[in-house]
């Protein structure tokens, strides 16, 4: 497993853009997909963005597509998730995950695919 710590949340105007990152500790981290989820206050966590080990599957859930940006850069064992036209329903924690990707099939959008998360970062954006 990877230990994973996430950075860049914080307080954003609607409209504004802001790039969170998920750096990662511990070896192999370019043989690990990345899956990004958030968790608004009084609803269930939900999945937003995926990135496979390779950087060659990515997903997104709908309600962030063409908004949002999953990237990585395994070089510095770190994904990233850039955010633009933010809304106030983006407001929430938002949290990184990953998982052995290379030689599995995987469902990058469920919970239950990650075994390492990180603690989460705030995102708040007002309107």
């Amino acid at each position: 497993q990877v230990r994973l710590v996430e950075s860049g949340g914080g307080l954003v105007q609607t409209g504004g853009s802001q790039r969170l990152s998920c750096a990662a500790s511990g070896r192999s981290f370019n043989s690990y997909s990345v899956g990004w989820f958030r968790q608004a206050p009084g609803k269930e966590r939900e999945f937003v963005a995926t990135i496979a080990w390779n950087g060659r599957s990515i997903y997104y859930a709908d309600s962030v597509k063409g908004r949002f940006t999953v990237s990585r850069d395994n070089a510095k064992n770190t994904a990233y998730l850039q955010m633009n036209s933010l809304k106030p329903e983006d407001t929430a924690v938002y949290y990184c995950a990953a998982t052995w990707g290379v030689g599995r099939s995987i469902s990058g959008t469920s919970e239950s695919t990650y075994n390492s998360w990180g603690q989460g970062t705030q995102v708040t954006v007002s309107s």
